[in-house]
């Protein structure tokens, strides 16, 4: 019983995607001209979404690098630094996290992509508000009804799923595909 049950609440999402997906797409396409361009790619979440975040940032990293020997992404998450995270939290506030370390790495153009279930969390929200401030490119995946975020980002890709697990699947499902139509140049998914 708990397998098809949740099996039913990922294929409900999976089929959200078709709704997302010239949103998807165009996550793919930025990413694909930040591969071409050099420019940098950043991912932020908190809890399971920053395990994805670091999870992502390898696959862009490498992964999106194997096909014909090219470089893969200039990519980081901004949530796998412990030292870095753990301080600004004590100093500058939980709260500014992921702002304070834009502020210092990112510029024009650069990308963000925030990973949230419920696209409230006030680090997210900060991190949002400063890529606009800088003129990055922003994206956002979320679940639930995407919150805040959902109406601040300027590409939010929403699945509304009231299951937190699943809004977690679904960023890497998401993601990997991104991954996959980069390798393939752009153009395919």
């Amino acid at each position: 019983m708990m397998i098809s049950e949740y099996a039913n609440k990922l294929n409900i999402a999976i089929e959200l995607l078709k709704k997302n997906d010239y949103l998807i797409k165009n996550l793919a396409d930025n990413l694909y001209d930040a591969l071409i361009t050099r420019n940098n790619v950043f991912l932020i979440g908190n809890g399971g979404s920053a395990g994805n975040a670091n999870h992502i940032a390898n696959d862009f990293l490498y992964g999106a690098g194997l096909s014909n020997n090219k470089l893969g992404l200039n990519v980081e998450s901004l949530a796998s630094n412990p030292s870095v995270l753990s301080c600004l939290a004590n100093d500058c506030g939980y709260e500014n996290i992921f702002s304070y370390q834009l502020s210092t790495k990112a510029k024009k153009n650069d990308i963000l992509i925030s990973l949230s279930g419920s696209g409230n969390s006030l680090n997210i929200i900060n991190a949002i508000n400063k890529a606009k401030e800088i003129e990055m490119r922003d994206f956002a995946i979320l679940g639930y009804d995407g919150g805040e975020a959902y109406k601040l980002s300027s590409n939010p890709i929403l699945f509304n799923i009231n299951d937190m697990q699943i809004s977690e699947d679904i960023q890497l499902i998401v993601l990997h595909m991104c991954m996959q139509s980069i390798v393939n140049q752009g153009t395919k998914f």
